[in-house]
């Protein structure tokens, strides 16, 4: 273990035990790798995110020039296990032809799930077939219909549920709601009340400690309440979409695609895309407490333009961009 571990690990212990927890469990991170549309342009990659939930790793999209960026973010690939494509157009799966590659080439032997609409498979298989023919570790496809929202994936962390779009084709985004935490325990009452150890967890989890005299001493005595649950929803590619509002009332952060300025209202609507107003309008009607726009058109320099737009809507708006990374 390196001298810094070290220094880690001894900070950790001296913190109270329900700090410690929290220091260790508390990652909720959504990385930009790509937020451009179309075509890569000298500005903006293709569409990915990676989104870190207590350091486990999840991909959204694999546009070209993702397995660069994943370098750049010196996020550790071993982590990343599950990948969540939104739709069939190139620009948010051509990435991933080099990228399950060169994950055999680092001797990788995790299983990897990839997540998509129906068709996928059927596309990359023959790839696959010629240039991954001797993977060292397994691929599993899950399809699924984009019609109605879909649990693709849940575990002691986080439920993963498709939020169905419209786009030219078959479409949806990604909702990451984490799983509420259990309660941390006050040690000084702990220790106080002479409580073994291995009731800590029931205590936690929302029982009362009963003495051996029977006395009860109150859960709510003995810890104090778990941050609240945090979620994501990412939308990408989609028109305007009311429908979504219901599904992603309230959350934390949004990212929604915004293409276009209200300049391209027009060509928006033809290919069913969002403007930076839609998009805030949105975020305003689902009372999102922030709203995060990307996937730009190439025809855009200065992206400005297009956060003053959903800012006059939406004022609590970000802007994405390559590598930034906001922690929930």
């Amino acid at each position: 273990m390196k001298y810094k571990e070290h220094i880690l690990g001894y900070a950790l212990f001296l913190l109270p035990l329900h700090r410690r927890e929290f220091t260790i469990n508390m990652k909720f991170d959504i990385h930009i790798l790509g937020c451009g549309s179309a075509v890569p342009t000298s500005r903006h990659l293709l569409s990915s995110q990676v989104i870190n939930i207590r350091e486990k790793l999840f991909m959204i999209d694999c546009g070209e020039g993702t397995q660069f960026q994943l370098r750049k973010s010196r996020l550790k690939f071993s982590r990343l296990n599950r990948i969540f494509i939104s739709h069939l157009h190139g620009d948010h799966f051509f990435g991933l032809f080099g990228l399950i590659s060169t994950f055999g080439l680092l001797g990788r032997t995790a299983d990897m799930h990839i997540y998509s609409p129906v068709g996928l498979k059927k596309t990359l298989g023959p790839v696959f077939d010629v240039f991954c023919a001797n993977l060292s570790y397994k691929l599993f496809f899950h399809e699924f219909d984009v019609v109605e929202p879909v649990l693709l994936y849940e575990d002691r962390s986080v439920k993963i549920t498709t939020i169905p779009l419209n786009h030219r084709m078959p479409c949806c985004g990604f909702l990451f709601n984490e799983k509420p935490r259990p309660a941390h325990i006050l040690r000084e009452e702990i220790d106080f009340h002479k409580i073994p150890v291995y009731e800590i967890n029931r205590i936690k989890n929302g029982a009362d400690y009963i003495k051996e005299d029977g006395t009860v001493i109150p859960h709510e005595k003995l810890t104090t309440p778990s941050t609240p649950p945090r979620s994501y929803a990412y939308c990408s590619d989609t028109a305007f979409h009311p429908p979504i509002i219901d599904l992603i009332k309230g959350i934390d952060l949004l990212y929604h695609e915004s293409t276009f300025g209200e300049d391209q209202r027009k060509r928006a609507d033809e290919t069913f895309h969002s403007t930076a107003r839609d998009a805030a309008r949105i975020a305003k009607k689902a009372a999102v407490d922030q709203l995060l726009i990307g996937h730009f058109s190439a025809r855009y320099t200065d992206e400005t333009v297009l956060l003053n737009e959903a800012k006059e809507v939406f004022p609590n708006t970000l802007l994405a961009y390559e590598q930034l990374c906001i922690s929930l």
